[in-house]
């Protein structure tokens, strides 16, 4: 089965208003004529209504970096659904590691806000993934059984049509270091593995999964030439016109973006 190929920028905390404008300004004349993938761009709170309203007429998408699962509520600091709906934003990552380390997200949490992303029609990337240490314990199939289990383990795939799968090994993000392609491609074979069992091996094959660690210009080439791998999830190479857009072009002959906007 051919999967339409995804790049998705994560900024992060980065970016002020003005800052995220601009950039998304020069990446929408530089991917406006890129029609046979999905371009995402997931900027702070405060950027994600003016980045939409600035691709709004590119085939560019607008995602948000985290949610909660209740639509309103005393919740401080927080952001529901349709805060994330009406500001343009039709994606939402939910599980990154940085979310699962430093703010302590479990399973049983992603579990609700997925549902809460179905209930509100927002499209979800569920961020995966193992540490060094895991890595080093042979316990990269166990750790992606967890997650994956733990967070689509009571739902039907027909609720997850456009869901994506991240696969991010936590000792890549961020590092400089990069999974090679051939360790990358087997992690995604094991995501897959455990869709086919949570859900049926036709769900496993339709799913798409990404790759998210440390990509880079001079490596998604040979990332995107694994079988299992369909996309992109871009950290600190999306903070740059010139970077995603090559990232985003990574097999076109005209890789370059506009300059000086």
């Amino acid at each position: 089965m051919e999967r339409r190929a995804m790049m998705a920028g994560n900024w992060k905390m980065n970016k002020t208003i003005s800052e995220a404008i601009n950039l998304a300004v020069r990446l929408k004349y530089a991917c406006n004529s890129v029609d046979d993938r999905d371009v995402v761009l997931c900027p702070p709170y405060p950027s994600l209504k003016p980045v939409a309203e600035t691709v709004s007429d590119s085939p560019i998408e607008v995602g948000a970096q985290n949610m909660h699962y209740e639509s309103s509520g005393a919740f401080t600091g927080e952001i529901s659904p349709p805060m994330v709906k009406d500001t343009g934003a039709g994606w939402v990552i939910l599980g990154h590691s940085e979310r699962r380390q430093y703010f302590g997200e479990e399973e049983k949490i992603l579990a609700r806000k997925l549902s809460a992303a179905v209930e509100h029609g927002l499209k979800v990337f569920l961020c995966v993934g193992e540490s060094e240490a895991q890595r080093e314990a042979g316990e990269v199939d166990s750790v992606l059984s967890r997650q994956l289990t733990g967070a689509l383990g009571e739902f039907e795939f027909d609720q997850f049509e456009d869901i994506v799968i991240a696969y991010e090994p936590i000792w890549a993000i961020g590092t400089g270091n990069t999974a090679s392609p051939e360790q990358a491609n087997e992690a995604h074979q094991i995501v897959r593995k455990n869709i086919a069992e949570i859900f049926s091996p036709e769900a496993a094959e339709k799913i798409r999964v990404v790759y998210g660690g440390s990509v880079k210009p001079h490596n998604v080439e040979e990332l995107m030439a694994q079988p299992d791998i369909d996309g992109a999830l871009v950290g600190g190479a999306s903070l740059q016109a010139e970077d995603f857009t090559a990232i985003v072009k990574y097999d076109l002959e005209d890789r370059s973006s506009i300059p000086g906007i």
